[in-house]
C-alpha cells in the first residue's frame, strides 16, 4: 500500500528549516537560496520564494558593452536575472539535477544552458569559441565563472567527471558537455568522411576535444538546440 495522509505526505516533503548555507539542495532537483543580499540566476528558473525579494532582468549594458556584444556575436539564449532583497528563493530548471559547486579562488567553464545560479562577486564572462564551433553545436555558449563564492549548474541525470591527463585528450559530444575546469581550451575535433556528406555517417562526427590537466562533466544526455532554446526561454 502506498497511500499516506495529507499530514504525512506534507511532512515529509517539508523543507529542511535548519539549512542556512546561500545555496542549499532541498532536493536534487531543487535549489533554495538562503537569501539576505543579492545572487544572480536563470531568467525562469524561480519556482516559489518567501520573504521580501525583487526579481529583475539583466539589463543589456548592465555587464558592460563588450559582454553585450560577445552575446550578439555567439547568439547567446540564456538571460540572468538578479534576485534580491531577504528570504528563500527555490530555483529549478525542468527536472534537471543540481550540483553546487564552491569555487576557491579558481575558475569553471559551464555551458550556458546548465548554468542555475551564482553568488554575487562570482566574475563572469562568456567564452569565445570559434564562430562554426558554435553552430554545430546546437547554438550553445559557454560562461567561464572565476574567484571565490557558490556556483549552481544542472544536467540531465547524474553527471560523470572525467579526468584529462597531458597527453591523454578526452573528446566529447558538445551536447553532452556541462562544465569543465577553468584552465582547459577546448577545440573542436571534426572527424568527416564522405559518409558523413550521403546521410550515412556514425552521426559522432563533431566532438570537443579536451587536452592538458583538468577534468570536463559530462552528463547521460545529448541536449538539442531546439530543448536549450526551450529551456532558455522557459
Amino acid at each position: 500500500m502506498c497511500a499516506i495522509s495529507v499530514q504525512d505526505f506534507v511532512r515529509s516533503k517539508a523543507q529542511n528549516n535548519a539549512a542556512n548555507a546561500l545555496f542549499e539542495c532541498e532536493n536534487p532537483y531543487l535549489l533554495e537560496v538562503n537569501l539576505n543580499g543579492r545572487v544572480w540566476a536563470k531568467v525562469g528558473a524561480m519556482v516559489a520564494y518567501t520573504g521580501r525579494v525583487k526579481f529583475t532582468r539583466e539589463g543589456m549594458l548592465e555587464q558592460g558593452l563588450e559582454k553585450m556584444l560577445k552575446k550578439m556575436v555567439t547568439g547567446e539564449g540564456t538571460a540572468l536575472m538578479k534576485a534580491e532583497g531577504q528570504g528563500r528563493v527555490y530555483l529549478a530548471d525542468k527536472g534537471k539535477k543540481v550540483q553546487v559547486l564552491q569555487l576557491n579562488n579558481d575558475a569553471i567553464t559551464v555551458n550556458g544552458n546548465d548554468l542555475l545560479a551564482f553568488q554575487d562577486g562570482v566574475q563572469w564572462d562568456i567564452t569565445m569559441m570559434r564562430r562554426v564551433a558554435g553552430m554545430l553545436a546546437g547554438g550553445l555558449f559557454n560562461v567561464r565563472l572565476s574567484g571565490t563564492g557558490m556556483v549552481a549548474i544542472t544536467s540531465h541525470f547524474d553527471p560523470l567527471a572525467l579526468e584529462v591527463l597531458p597527453g591523454q585528450p578526452v573528446f566529447t559530444d558538445p551536447n553532452a558537455t556541462v562544465a569543465w575546469s577553468g584552465n582547459l581550451n577546448p577545440d573542436l575535433h571534426t572527424d568527416l568522411s564522405f559518409k558523413t556528406f550521403l546521410g550515412r555517417g556514425s552521426g559522432e562526427s563533431i566532438q570537443l576535444k579536451f587536452e592538458g590537466q583538468g577534468w570536463v562533466m559530462l552528463q547521460p544526455y545529448e541536449e538539442t538546440v531546439m530543448q536549450a532554446n526551450s529551456s532558455a526561454g522557459a
